[in-house]
């Protein structure tokens, strides 16, 4: 087995979704304070839930939808599908229903079950925090392709931009999605290195009681 790391890294230069610093870590305490021989680095974060790479629960958009701390364990480590779009992805590209049915004439059905990594090469931008946020100009997913999705019982969606939708529209896939009592994972890295199938994938949030969000150590198994 081989594991493959698929979370971007947290510090204050990566992009947001406003464009703010939005990951703060300072030391409370350092070496230099204590007492040898007892040394100690306390340190404290500050960020929105919504930081890196990142889970959307159902509550996210869904008034008494499932929080973080509700998803269980089977959804959030199971079958991972990755569909590569990133030959035709540009900043304007919706992946569309179609894709979904020619995947499915090369590789079959997808699997109940099946957690759904859209690869679009995006996650190349994430060093430069202004390209990648490229005015909510990104790849994003169509409402139908959710749909047809979920139609296979999928655990969730997967993308390597801020988000499956732009908000150009709304935000009809996290409404599809999550009222489904799905999730979403967005700025997923190095999904370019996943068979498109045959990976099982960990998404491990901080359980946060009532989170509607949260940062994930998001890994998979080839």
């Amino acid at each position: 087995m081989k594991i493959i790391d698929l979370t971007h890294r947290l510090l204050p230069e990566i992009p947001t979704w406003d464009g703010n610093v939005g990951f703060e870590l300072s030391t409370e305490v350092d070496y230099k304070d204590c007492t040898p021989p007892d040394l100690f680095r306390i340190q404290k974060i500050k960020c929105g839930l919504s930081m890196g790479t990142h889970i959307d629960a159902p509550s996210h958009v869904i008034p008494e939808g499932r929080t973080i701390d509700k998803l269980s364990l089977e959804e959030l480590m199971t079958d991972c599908v990755v569909i590569d779009v990133s030959a035709e992805a540009d900043a304007k590209y919706i992946i569309m229903p179609s894709v979904i049915e020619n995947f499915e004439k090369v590789y079959g059905e997808i699997q109940s079950h099946s957690f759904i990594i859209f690869y679009t090469g995006w996650d190349k931008r994430w060093g430069n925090r202004d390209k990648y946020h490229n005015n909510h100009k990104f790849p994003s997913v169509h409402e139908n392709t959710a749909k047809l999705l979920l139609q296979r019982n999928i655990t969730g969606i997967g993308i390597d931009t801020f988000s499956a939708d732009t908000g150009a529209e709304g935000y009809p896939v996290h409404k599809a999605i999550l009222g489904a009592d799905k999730y979403l994972v967005e700025n997923i890295v190095n999904a370019k290195k996943l068979p498109a199938k045959g990976a099982k994938v960990f998404i491990l949030p901080i359980k946060i009681k009532n989170g509607t969000e949260a940062p994930v150590r998001m890994v998979a198994l080839v």
